[in-house]
């Protein structure tokens, strides 16, 4: 699970394995999503939805302490 194994609609092909929070979140915003709800994930990491008027809903998984986007994928 890692962030260079998925295709996010509306964002360029992210080609590294792991992103600092803000440099995935800017990433996010910059493509018209937005960040609707948390909650705890396995490992005591974080699950993250965001949202997009036009794109499929994003699942990304952060590091415990929030600092690292791990991963993210499409839900339906």
């Amino acid at each position: 699970m890692t962030l260079d194994q998925h295709d996010l609609d509306g964002i360029a092909k992210i080609t590294v394995k792991i992103l600092p929070t803000p440099e995935f979140e800017a990433l996010l915003i910059a493509a018209g999503y937005s960040k609707v709800g948390t909650a705890p994930a396995k490992g005591n990491r974080i699950k993250v939805w965001w949202v997009h008027t036009s794109f499929r809903r994003i699942e990304a998984i952060y590091s415990p302490d929030g600092a690292v986007a791990i991963t993210a994928y499409h839900v339906t």
